[in-house]
């Protein structure tokens, strides 16, 4: 066992204004299974490029590990071939059996090493990723997001899989690939790192007590603060009365205001100055002190929602229905019946290709590519706000997609900030903000529409954990009709009220 050491780590990216990373210090032992946990934006991904030497920083970071890093840079020239023809790029000295011995744990077959890299499954293409990354013992590795476009059958393998591995960073969203495979987190907070034992959910229960304990208190000081600051008025209102009267009273006895107990201050009106600015100068003091107490909690804040409802109860049903592509012999799928009533929350789950989207898109009334067996009806009227997956298709700025999109620019940043994108990123151009900063523009764009049937199509790829435990608090609260592609096994079981397997 070894220990990596941060000591007063710096860094901010090129031209910027701001420190992702400054004066930060902490220690990690490098047999544990650790878990990252952060905010969308605020440097998880960066620090594993620090570690692998890919910037200049101020501070030091010293290890005698080695690190390797998950997704290897797999290049677009590269995906005509199969693996096995360019995974000896990746580490040095490379034995193949080593990674069929890895790949057999993951359930997956060795001839995946030799078809072409484009012809792979998502899953598939992990699999073999993560087999290369622990086919040598001996390294460190910096595993970032590995279940980002995983059906639930590949979550689990990869959680399983990873769960009887040590020495490694996971970053992760998923909640339950953390609480199954790490024993210790590091967390990034608004302004804090903090490396705990455990895994997320005990991680969590600790700092909802802290929370609510730093509230208590919180209040407390503010309310000794409030007393202060009262107290400190009234001597401020006394010195200027005798000032102005030479005629007094104890401020620190506000009701003792009887003649007998008032003294004409005249010669005396300098000592008596020097008590009064003696006073302030305590109550001031302690209110510094007590403001000094204060903690900066990082509390979600709720989101809103304007659900509509529709006069008809059934806005989607489906009859033994099928779709497959036009030009293909098979079907996507075949004899689903279901129906989405007003308040139901559907959740579509099936494997990556068993046609998720495409039942979409026939909902959104995209048929063109498809043929259809069995029946499909929409109510009439019916408003949709729809989430597509993919998010490649963001250009410009904040301003300019609210013009495309016929939203208020002000409400859309404000829903931005409470997902934690702060106001400097406004200004930038969206192509250039993190996959998860875009998924947030998407979510907050889909939030500003009232509609009668919200239409998710895996919307927490690349989302932090805070802000899926925020759209969870606002879809209980507001109950909007749903219909949702997500793999996220904690979202969809807090608030699917019914699931369609594909």
């Amino acid at each position: 066992m070894s220990q990596i050491r941060v000591n007063h780590l710096t860094f901010a990216y090129e031209g910027s204004f701001d420190n992702i990373f400054e004066n930060v210090s902490f220690s990690i032992d490098t047999d544990w299974k650790l878990g990252f946990i952060g905010r969308n934006g605020k440097g998880k991904s960066t620090f594993l490029n620090l570690l692998m030497g890919k910037y200049e920083y101020t501070g030091s970071i010293t290890s005698n590990a080695v690190f390797d890093y998950f997704p290897y840079d797999i290049s677009e020239e590269k995906w005509e071939f199969p693996a096995a023809e360019f995974v000896e790029e990746f580490k040095a000295n490379l034995e193949l059996w080593r990674i069929y011995a890895e790949l057999s744990k993951l359930q997956a077959d060795a001839e995946i090493m030799y078809r072409p890299w484009k012809t792979l499954s998502f899953g598939e293409q992990t699999k073999v990723m993560l087999a290369v990354l622990f086919s040598q013992g001996n390294d460190f590795l910096l595993i970032d997001e590995p279940t980002n476009h995983l059906d639930d059958g590949s979550r689990e393998m990869v959680k399983q899989y990873l769960a009887s591995k040590k020495g490694f960073i996971l970053v992760s969203h998923d909640r339950d690939l953390l609480d199954a495979c790490v024993d210790h987190v590091l967390v990034l907070n608004r302004s804090t790192i903090e490396v705990q034992a455990g895994n997320f959910s005990s991680w969590w229960e600790n700092k909802e007590k802290k929370d609510n304990f730093a509230v208590a208190e919180n209040e407390k000081h503010k309310k000794e603060i409030s007393k202060l600051n009262e107290a400190a008025k009234r001597v401020r209102n006394w010195s200027e009365r005798s000032e102005n009267s030479k005629i007094g009273f104890d401020p620190i006895k506000e009701n003792d205001r009887s003649i007998s107990t008032r003294a004409y201050i005249g010669s005396k009106t300098k000592k008596m100055q020097a008590r009064v600015k003696q006073m302030e100068q305590r109550i001031q003091t302690e209110i510094a002190e007590k403001e000094g107490l204060l903690v900066d909690l990082e509390q979600p804040i709720d989101l809103k929602l304007n659900p509509l409802t529709h006069h008809k109860e059934v806005l989607v049903s489906a009859y033994q229905y099928g779709l497959r592509y036009q030009d293909a012999d098979k079907m996507l799928f075949e004899n689903q019946t279901f129906e989405i009533r007003n308040g139901d929350r559907l959740f579509i789950s099936g494997k990556n290709g068993s046609g998720k989207t495409s039942l979409i898109k026939a909902i959104l009334g995209e048929k063109e590519n498809f043929l259809e067996q069995g029946d499909l009806r929409i109510a009439s009227g019916i408003e949709i706000s729809y989430i597509n997956q993919d998010t490649s298709h963001l250009r410009g700025t904040v301003h300019s997609f609210c013009m495309e999109h016929q939203l208020e620019e002000s409400l859309l940043c404000s829903i931005l900030r409470q997902l934690d994108i702060g106001r400097e990123q406004f200004v930038k151009k969206l192509e250039e903000y993190s996959e998860g900063q875009k998924k947030k523009v998407v979510i907050a764009a889909s939030l500003l529409k009232p509609a009668h049937l919200y239409i998710w199509d895996e919307p927490l790829n690349y989302i932090d954990v805070f802000s899926r435990m925020q759209l969870e608090n606002l879809i209980l609260k507001y109950q909007p009709t749903m219909l949702v592609v997500d793999h996220d096994v904690r979202f969809r079981e807090k608030i699917a009220t019914k699931t369609v397997w594909l």
